[in-house]
């Protein structure tokens, strides 16, 4: 076939009105749009069919997803008297992962996690592929039954405020205070439940745009806000205590201020786990893919 006859054919099977709603302006490449959604296709079809069969047969994940139910007590969405209940929704994108990842399988916290993507997303396929990126990539070894990813960013936490917040260091080493027991949760549940929505989606925004630096980001512009109020605790139980109070207030509620402070906060230095500096690198914008509930395309291999 001539390229100017391709060209028509592809003009009479494309739509002019792309699926948004747009006009296809007049100097459009049919064919070559044509071409590159053939491939495209063939990647959604290969992921439709692999998202199906993870939904299939039984395992061990079904075993261990015992504290699903206990998702968001206070989401009306979650509640077996909703219509439609997204508690099967959660358990279809739980049980998947678990079949696709049976090196995690299922682990507390991700329900809290794979739930949030449930209400951006409102399609469970789609929140699948996002935890995958999550968990899979992002993320390693957070979920794992050693969960190294996640002790060792811990650790690296509090050496990170060892060298720029050394008098809370301070406090926590005179008290033998673990890192672990008061941030464990920010970490394995990536702020859900413990800040606010809005300002937990944004901080998301940047975790698929920039990694998990962002996470250090946040907690030690949490800390460093709050120092002199951590600095008053006497006792373990205080400590504890404060850093349960330093996740409320206006400060987390107003999420594009809270997200401009944590971008000056200065560089700093990560030194484990391959990864490099902590440093900002531009603007969280407001109007943000996963806070606007936007998910991109997924034309990566499966």
């Amino acid at each position: 076939m001539e390229p100017a006859e391709r060209a028509q054919a592809a003009r009479d099977r494309v739509p002019r009105i792309d699926p948004y709603g747009f006009e296809r302006p007049e100097d459009f490449d049919y064919a070559a749009y044509e071409e590159f959604f053939s491939t495209y296709l063939v990647i959604l079809t290969r992921r439709a069919i692999k998202w199906s069969k993870l939904l299939k047969g039984s395992s061990s994940v079904q075993k261990s997803m015992t504290d699903m139910n206990r998702t968001f007590p206070d989401n009306v969405k979650f509640r077996k008297s909703a219509d439609p209940c997204l508690q099967k929704t959660l358990y279809n994108v739980l049980l998947a992962y678990g079949h696709h990842n049976q090196g995690v399988g299922y682990c507390q916290g991700m329900n809290f996690i794979a739930g949030y993507l449930i209400l951006i997303t409102k399609n469970e396929e789609e929140s699948f592929w996002l935890l995958d990126a999550l968990i899979g990539k992002i993320l390693p070894d957070y979920y794992s039954p050693e969960m190294l990813g996640l002790k060792t960013d811990q650790e690296v936490l509090g050496e990170l405020v060892r060298t720029k917040l050394p008098a809370v260091a301070a406090l926590m080493d005179g008290h033998g205070v673990l890192w672990t027991l008061v941030v464990s949760r920010w970490f394995i549940c990536l702020f859900v439940d413990i800040l606010p929505v809005e300002t937990v989606l944004r901080i998301w925004d940047c975790l698929f745009n920039e990694g998990s630096k962002i996470i250090f980001r946040v907690a030690l512009t949490l800390i460093k806000q709050h120092q002199a109020f951590i600095l008053e605790a006497t006792n373990v139980a205080d400590i504890c205590e404060k850093f349960k109070e330093i996740t409320k207030g206006s400060f987390v509620t107003e999420c594009h201020t809270f997200m401009q402070a944590r971008l000056l906060e200065p560089r700093a230095c990560r030194q484990t786990r391959g990864a490099t500096c902590l440093e900002s690198s531009g603007c969280c914008p407001s109007s943000c893919a996963i806070s606007q509930g936007v998910v991109f395309p997924k034309v990566g291999r499966v």
